[in-house]
């Protein structure tokens, strides 16, 4: 195997997940409560279920974007 094919799909990994932690944190801010809090402490599911849309909604972009 071609060490930079291997190189290359690391970098591109690399990219496409801190494309997405951004992507996430500008979500997390444009909410008008603090996710965290609703997730983990008051256990809102609804809300989970709409954020984790949200996440594969951009994992999608960010992999069709890439590739």
């Amino acid at each position: 195997m071609d060490i930079a094919i291997l190189i290359n799909s690391l970098i591109y990994a690399i990219l496409g997940i801190v494309i997405f932690v951004g992507g996430f944190i500008i979500v997390d801010k444009l909410t008008p409560y603090d996710l965290w809090k609703q997730l983990v402490e008051e256990k809102n599911l609804a809300l989970a279920v709409v954020v984790g849309a949200a996440a594969l909604g951009i994992c999608l972009i960010i992999a069709a974007a890439i590739h």
